[in-house]
């Protein structure tokens, strides 16, 4: 017999993205341009702990505002 499936303890919850959200907050203070960077520093972090997969899931304006499409495309 099988029971009901554990959750992993480990796994991010709610209430780990609504504390993390918190703290950008606090961090970034009340200016917008302050809040615009370190969501792109955070975002350009993720993408790099993922190889570079993040990107392709992103809107461009928000691609460009983190760095992660270069300014001119790249020819060949």
């Amino acid at each position: 017999m099988t029971g009901p499936a554990r959750p992993d303890p480990s796994a991010p919850t709610d209430d780990d993205a609504a504390e993390l959200i918190a703290q950008l907050k606090e961090l970034a203070g009340a200016d917008p341009g302050d809040v615009r960077q370190v969501v792109a520093e955070v975002l350009a972090a993720l993408d790099r702990a993922a190889g570079g997969a993040l990107r392709e899931h992103l809107p461009e304006a928000i691609r460009v505002d983190a760095g992660l499409d270069p300014a001119e495309p790249v020819r060949r």
